[in-house]
């Protein structure tokens, strides 16, 4: 059976010096860091359908409005 990508890797960390070591793991802090940031600025908005159905169920939109400045003041 063939290693996984992800299991030769771990072989070769394991020869690494302690140093190379912690270089590898900031490396891997940095990647992840970034994909973290990239994820989160990519929205579904069709998971977002539907959500705020009941919130405005048998209300006049725009009394809802006036509703939502008139506590903001």
């Amino acid at each position: 059976m063939q290693d996984t990508p992800l299991e030769i890797i771990k072989k070769q960390a394991a020869r690494l010096s302690l140093h190379e070591h912690i270089k590898l793991l900031e490396a891997l802090a940095q990647q992840l860091r970034q994909k973290s940031i990239s994820e989160q600025q990519r929205l579904d908005w069709a998971e977002l359908y539907g959500l705020g159905k009941g919130v405005w169920d048998k209300e006049d939109a725009q009394e809802y409005v006036n509703k939502l400045r008139e506590d903001r003041e």
